[in-house]
């Protein structure tokens, strides 16, 4: 079974930075890639970022140049660095991990970005 908990999120002044973790059970080389969604109150969960297993990253465009994904393996951890936040940031942050078919999800963590 996959249990994926993240952690680091909170409330941030606009122009602030968090840093959000996810960890694994197991070995996260395991997975084609993880990543990063959110939803906010009434809107539907959206991607964030990505990465795959062997390195690659995607963005959103919302948080490209904003927002950094990044994975220790030794760790069986990713971590999502936000920079440069902004109110319509706010929402609930889920870490997602991939393998063949299926997506796997955390609890979520609360971002609040307060203008």
């Amino acid at each position: 079974q996959v249990q994926l908990v993240e952690s680091g999120g909170g409330l941030v002044q606009t122009g602030g930075s968090l840093r959000l973790s996810c960890a694994a059970s197991g070995r996260i080389s395991r997975f084609d890639a993880m990543g990063w969604y959110r939803q906010a109150p009434g809107k539907q969960r959206e991607f964030v970022a990505r990465i795959a297993s062997a390195g690659i990253t995607n963005y959103a465009d919302s948080v490209k140049g904003r927002f950094t994904i990044s994975r220790d393996n030794a760790k069986n951890a990713i971590y999502l660095q936000m920079d440069s936040l902004k109110p319509e940031d706010t929402a609930a942050y889920y870490c997602s991990a991939m393998a063949n078919v299926r997506t796997y999800w955390g609890q979520g963590t609360q971002v609040t970005v307060s203008s």
